[in-house]
């Protein structure tokens, strides 16, 4: 059922609603997936949507079939009543915020499987992860048949996965990929960097400057997978304990797969862990 809420923003959490209400929408239609908790990152995919269609839809939905931990998903942070009044604020008009059984009713047993882009970098760490994002979204873009979807290139190999999806199940939804905001000191925003400590917040930077390193050298020249690598490595361990790095990647943009020799566009990325917090970067080199 709809909530009231000001400026006309609806929000919506059954899926009948949801498909009448974006069947009646005025096309173009964009959609923003969220799982909430959202910072100005989410606003930057929501306020180009703004600009280039004329109904714009946020979903908020902590999708559980994508973490594999328990307690992970339990301490995602949420705050729904903070979300709203920032999405009214930025112009949404229909707001989609589902329960658990609504997207997952009682006997669902359909999983979408994207296949060996979900087995490397993420899934390597998070095994299934990519088999519930992929569920998830297919589900949004069933009932709502958006014309353009947006997703922020910080989740870099979720954006490969999404648009091969969106390929080769002939979905016909534009995916529209958005440059990564970062904080002052470079840190891409996410909604996990609440849970860092004042320390940790400081040394969380080191991910983007270890980044950095392997774009310089590959902008200066450099084509050889392992010395990015390692170079990046190197700035990583000043900071961080061996065990604190789950990877450092450079990886072609089509299939996901690690580079000897960088040719054509590679995506340079590295995930490490902060405590119990688990931060991912990405840049891409073109």
């Amino acid at each position: 059922m709809a909530q009231a809420v000001p400026q006309s923003m609806r929000v919506i959490t059954t899926n009948n609603e949801m498909s009448q209400a974006c069947r009646e929408a005025v096309k173009p239609v964009g959609l923003v997936p969220t799982m909430g908790a959202l910072h100005a990152g989410h606003l930057s995919l929501v306020d180009q949507a703004r600009a280039d269609n004329l109904t714009v839809i946020v979903s908020i939905f902590v999708n559980p079939t994508q973490f594999g931990d328990q307690k992970d998903l339990e301490k995602y942070p949420r705050d729904m009543e903070g979300d709203l009044e920032m999405l009214r604020r930025h112009g949404v008009d229909l707001v989609y915020a589902p329960t658990v059984d609504e997207v997952y009713p009682k006997g669902f047993n359909t999983w979408v499987d994207v296949g060996p882009l979900a087995d490397k970098l993420e899934g390597l760490q998070r095994p299934g992860h990519f088999r519930g994002v992929a569920t998830v979204v297919s589900k949004l873009f069933n009932v709502m048949r958006p014309d353009r979807a947006y997703f922020g290139q910080k989740d870099g190999q979720q954006v490969v996965v999404i648009q091969k999806l969106a390929m080769d199940l002939d979905m016909g939804v534009e995916v529209v990929v958005m440059p990564t905001i970062r904080e002052s000191d470079g840190l891409a925003m996410s909604s996990r960097n609440v849970q860092l400590s004042p320390n940790q917040r400081l040394a969380a930077s080191v991910i983007h400057r270890a980044l950095c390193q392997m774009y310089l050298l590959w902008s200066g020249g450099e084509r050889n997978g392992d010395v990015l690598r390692e170079s990046a490595r190197n700035i990583l361990r000043a900071e961080l304990a061996v065990d604190e790095i789950d990877y450092v990647s450079v990886a072609s943009m089509v299939t996901l797969d690690e580079q000897t020799t960088i040719e054509g566009r590679a995506m340079v990325s590295a995930a490490i862990r902060m405590g119990s917090v688990r931060l991912i970067d990405n840049i891409v080199l073109e």
